[in-house]
């Protein structure tokens, strides 16, 4: 299925930034190149999850597993094009589906495990898959029986893998077990994929409105595997340790890069602190992604790091929210690690600040890069050669060029998609008049150089804090609260004010004891350099933040608790 315009295709192909690779070719020259090199590597506590012991896979054999599973599908009666579903925990079956459907065609559209009938039903109803993969049931809860309530009906089979496959579904592990693997190749040689095809349609984290699909080419996928590479600058053969379900382009940003270099690829699942250490020394790894919330718990718990061997640990990647300059220096001080601050989005918004590119662990914090603009070069990165940026006045439309001034970051490029899955009105709003990607991010330049460097990240464009006609960015406070000692961690958000139009209150989620108070805190941010303005002028004490399935803060929710708090 191509979505994107062949002319599109056409100019990025001619310019290098797109060519004739699909991730499948990747994998068949690792089977080939590097066949007794340990490919993939189960969660270290699979057992405790779903019962079944951890499994591992060199190339060699990973290939061959792949080739099983996609016969199967097609044993099935799945097809080129069809839409495929899958609600999986981060295990072994889960990679080995993935790139089963890449190597036959079929496009993936999974979701996180806690998705439940509200919003899987959503996404059934959005892209009408030809089939969902499920497990029968884990921690607890029936997903099969809520696949088969959900595609009743509908030409959608249930496949079930895991065992205990209930009526109404097919087993898949069985269909496996019968599937003769030559179908496969078989099939890819008759109706093989092309690079400007859809791979993917992952959706947006739904922290502000209901979720978006958002289809990625093959082509789309390539870039990504080289941008992350070179953000993370991983290297051949490399040990890289993915804590985070296979559901968006964060956690399958491991997977290209992965392919790419001939890596091993190890999982993990779900989110456990202790387990995630365990396998960082176990299995050597060199590279792994963690949210700034664990990287700040980590740094907050005197001995845990020094308890564990990270020698083998270069780098961590960490997005999704402003990371803290005290972490960021924490690490490299301490443990010789670097963090490298990845800002992204499915829709392929990526700028990345690396040791090579920002040395500083504090400017590293919050600058990025400015990639994409005509007179700034960063000599040897692919990725400024592949993508345009521009920060745009939100009132004017005009391209932003002086240091200080707020605005929305836009992207279009190799990395960029091209628009969401069936919603042309919301795809077109999407995009401005020159065709770049509004990411509703605020970005100001920053920088000692003319012209400016790097952009530095202010905020959510709907989250901004209005008080007294004053923007105030509430990601910057977060910054600073996640440093504080007394704290666990904390999150501000702007309630309605009559005079001010809105004051800004902290909801804080206390270390041990009892929470520091508002004076205490705000002496604190004070005595930070934070401007007197910025300060927080009312407190709420919470058990813990609001996160979705993607652990980010989920800001609409917790401004909706702390209105319930102080009414």
């Amino acid at each position: 299925m191509q979505l994107t315009p062949q002319s599109r295709i056409d100019d990025y192909t001619a310019k290098g930034w797109w060519g004739d690779l699909t991730l499948d070719q990747w994998l068949q020259r690792n089977r080939r190149d590097v066949p007794d090199r340990l490919a993939l590597v189960d969660p270290l506590n699979r057992e405790t999850l779903d019962g079944h012991a951890p499994r591992r896979f060199t190339w060699a054999e990973f290939g061959s597993e792949v080739d099983r599973v996609a016969a199967a599908l097609l044993a099935i009666g799945l097809e080129k094009d069809d839409v495929l579903t899958y609600q999986l925990p981060n295990i072994t079956e889960t990679v080995i589906l993935a790139l089963a459907c890449s190597r036959i065609g079929l496009i993936i559209s999974p979701v996180v495990m806690p998705y439940r009938a509200h919003e899987l039903a959503y996404v059934i109803d959005t892209v009408r898959p030809a089939a969902v993969v499920t497990v029968a049931s884990f921690a607890g809860y029936d997903h099969a029986a809520m696949a088969v309530a959900l595609t009743g009906g509908r030409n959608c089979k249930v496949l079930v893998t895991g065992g205990d496959a209930p009526r109404g579904t097919i087993d898949l592990d069985a269909a496996i077990a019968a599937a003769d693997p030559a179908k496969a190749a078989a099939y890819h040689d008759a109706q093989p994929i092309q690079p400007g095809e859809v791979f993917t349609i992952f959706w947006t984290s739904g922290t502000e409105a209901r979720p978006k699909g958002v289809p990625r080419d093959m082509n789309h996928w390539i870039v990504n595997g080289e941008i992350v590479a070179e953000a993370a600058d991983i290297r051949e053969g490399e040990v890289l340790l993915n804590p985070f379900p296979l559901v968006n382009i964060g956690s399958f940003g491991m997977v290209t890069p992965w392919l790419m270099h001939r890596g091993t690829l190890v999982l993990h699942h779900p989110f456990d602190l202790g387990v995630f250490l365990q396998q960082i020394a176990a299995e050597r790894v060199n590279y792994t992604i963690a949210a700034p919330a664990i990287l700040n718990a980590l740094l907050k718990t005197p001995g845990l790091l020094d308890s564990v061997d990270l020698s083998s640990l270069r780098a961590i990647g960490s997005g999704s929210a402003p990371l803290s300059p005290w972490m960021i220096e924490g690490f490299a001080r301490d443990h010789d690690i670097e963090v490298c601050n990845m800002f992204g989005s499915n829709e392929g918004a990526s700028l990345f600040s690396d040791a090579r590119s920002v040395p500083d662990h504090h400017d590293r914090a919050r600058y990025f890069p400015r990639m994409g603009v005509a007179g700034i070069d960063w000599p040897g990165s692919r990725a400024n050669g592949m993508i345009q940026t521009r920060l745009v006045d939100l009132e004017t439309e005009q391209d932003i060029t002086e240091p200080g001034q707020p605005g929305e970051l836009r992207f279009q490029g190799a990395a960029t998609f091209g628009g969401y899955w069936e919603i042309p009105a919301i795809t077109e709003q999407a995009f401005d008049a020159q065709g770049f990607y509004r990411t509703g991010d605020l970005f100001e330049l920053a920088g000692d150089e003319s012209p400016p460097r790097f952009y530095r990240f202010v905020g959510r464009c709907k989250d901004i804090i209005v008080r007294g006609g004053v923007n105030i960015s509430p990601a910057e406070i977060d910054d600073l609260l996640a440093g504080h000692p007394a704290l666990r961690e904390a999150a501000v958000v702007g309630v309605p004010d009559e005079r001010l139009g809105e004051r800004m209150c902290v909801a804080a989620v206390p270390e041990a004891g009892q929470a520091p108070t508002l004076a205490e805190i705000a002496g604190w941010l004070k005595d930070q350099g934070l401007a007197v303005f910025k300060l927080p002028e009312l407190m709420v004490e919470v058990p813990a933040l609001p996160r979705n399935a993607m652990n980010k803060v989920s800001r609409r929710d917790l401004r909706e608790t702390v209105l319930q708090m102080l009414a």
